[in-house]
């Protein structure tokens, strides 16, 4: 790698966190962000080596919340090595892997081996969330505290509701002395078991078993009641319905700390999608009602929800390939965020300074991480992005180990042209 400055320069650069768009340039040294030339865009004088962005969007590297990987436990279905190739592939400089694995990432020990496994990743930055729970049983409170120091961003047990209020209130209230989120998907357990799809008539003519949108709603009813009692820091995982958007409206409103995540995959798809039991569309939480995706937009953007995650789960063909109610649940999304995102700049008119924010300012923010902007100082991780680059998403050729993409054969618009982790170029589309 040169020691020489790197000049980023004709570019249209987009940093939500000074809610600037426009034209500049930045120069980088060392790694971090040297200059912010804003409303410029010739090369800064000196030595520095000049990448010429030709007029591409330049951004903050996007920072993704949710991202399952099968190490340590499953490796066939995706490494931390491949998932950080899929992310530079995808404009994702930073990502947090989820503790789901196995063993479980419920204590310091199991957080330190993913950390010094990052240490040797040079394509994204990794990190490690918590369980809340030892094993993610919902019963047994784990070492939060230690994984905090170990260096665990948030705790969650992914998936699976924490169906013990007493457990996830304890936990909120001890989470909070370390000011920590506790990540929950808020889904009715008995209204939702064994679901595939949500109830409605498309499910009952597919004959799939099915469980009505309000099971969300009704959690999520319950967990912000917690927060509000403890004073937590609740993060609710992959909002999905227009009634849970209400709840939590209402809740910030009053004052709650609370922020909320939707999956690329609701603001993109409706239940629809399903098609002829197509299980690349399964998901969980499942897909909705067109009136929910596009609350969901409205959501976006006026910022009820906050961020928007990839979800990104990898599954093996062997885990796909069965009936409908059988498959796994998930679909990769690392590198279809981007161009999934900014279908709704092209489409439905969200300001691109918006969107950007939920995918860079927004989760650095929340999370206290080192990057999501433009400024002197700040980490040199940064995307290119044509947005108007029309983009064929063909499945066989993601990075991702595993192939599991809803968008498969969707025409999307946006194609990511370079990215840079530390200022060092780790994916170049030429």
């Amino acid at each position: 790698m040169s020691n020489r400055p790197l000049a980023l320069v004709n570019a249209r650069l987009v940093d939500p966190a000074s809610g600037y768009d426009g034209p500049g340039a930045v120069l980088v040294r060392d790694g971090r962000i040297a200059q912010v030339d804003k409303g410029g865009g010739a090369a800064p004088s000196g030595d520095a080596e000049v990448f010429d962005c030709h007029g591409a969007m330049l951004s903050p590297g996007l920072i993704d919340l949710r991202v399952k990987t099968g190490e340590p436990g499953a490796e066939t279905k995706e490494t931390l090595q491949s998932a950080a190739r899929a992310a530079a592939a995808g404009g994702v400089t930073s990502f947090v892997v989820q503790p789901d694995t196995d063993p479980a990432v419920d204590d310091p020990s199991v957080a330190d081996f993913i950390l010094r496994r990052a240490r040797d990743i040079a394509q994204a930055r990794i990190y490690p969330a918590g369980a809340v729970t030892k094993g993610l049983a919902g019963e047994l409170m784990a070492e939060i505290g230690l994984m905090r120091e170990a260096g665990c961003v948030y705790f969650t047990d992914v998936d699976r509701p924490i169906v013990d209020s007493r457990v996830l209130m304890r936990a909120l209230q001890y989470a909070a002395s370390f000011g920590a989120w506790i990540a929950h998907r808020p889904a009715d357990p008995w209204l939702s078991k064994g679901a595939a799809a949500t109830s409605g008539e498309l499910a009952a003519r597919l004959g799939l078993p099915a469980a009505p949108a309000a099971a969300e709603a009704i959690m999520l009813e319950r967990d912000l009641a917690l927060a509000a009692i403890t004073r937590g820091r609740l993060l609710v995982d992959q909002v999905s319905t227009a009634a849970a958007l209400e709840a939590l409206s209402r809740a910030k409103g009053h004052g709650t700390s609370v922020a909320a995540t939707a999956s690329i995959n609701h603001l993109s798809f409706n239940e629809l999608d399903i098609g002829d039991y197509r299980t690349f569309a399964k998901l969980d939480p499942p897909l909705r009602a067109e009136a929910d995706r596009q609350a969901l937009i409205e959501g976006l953007a006026s910022g009820q929800v906050d961020i928007v995650v990839s979800a990104h789960a990898p599954a093996p063909a062997e885990d796909k390939r069965l009936p409908f109610e059988e498959a796994a649940p998930g679909a990769v999304g690392l590198e279809t965020l981007l161009s999934a995102l900014l279908t709704l700049h092209h489409q439905d008119g969200l300001p691109l300074i918006d969107l950007m924010r939920a995918v860079t300012w927004a989760p650095a923010k929340l999370l206290g991480l080192d990057g999501g902007r433009l400024a002197q100082g700040a980490s040199a991780d940064i995307t290119v992005c044509d947005i108007g680059a029309p983009v064929l998403i063909d499945a066989d050729k993601l990075v991702s180990r595993s192939k599991n993409s809803p968008f498969d054969g969707r025409r999307l618009q946006g194609a990511v042209t370079a990215t840079f982790v530390g200022g060092r170029q780790v994916y170049s589309a030429s």
